[in-house]
């Protein structure tokens, strides 16, 4: 018989990479990390409530950026888009 594993569970363990090490690596914070968290797990763990979850983070993530007073706007090629 094999033993559930509560601390890491093989919704985070898929692919080629652990959830967690790509959550390290690219030295996300806290809000960029449970939206990757959230989004790799939701078809394997709570559908749309994880979806939620991870949209929650992101609007908070979102009003992080913008009351850094980070322009709202980018540049690719040299045009300015606004986001």
């Amino acid at each position: 018989m094999k033993i559930k594993d509560n601390i890491n569970p093989n919704h985070y363990q898929k692919g080629n990479i652990e959830v967690i090490d790509f959550i390290l690596d690219q030295n996300f914070n806290y809000l960029e990390g449970n939206i990757i968290k959230y989004i790799s797990r939701y078809k394997d763990k709570n559908g749309v409530e994880d979806l939620k979850k991870a949209q929650w983070y992101l609007n908070c993530l979102i009003k992080t950026y913008k009351k850094r007073n980070v322009s709202d706007y980018h540049y690719e090629n040299g045009e300015k888009y606004e986001n």
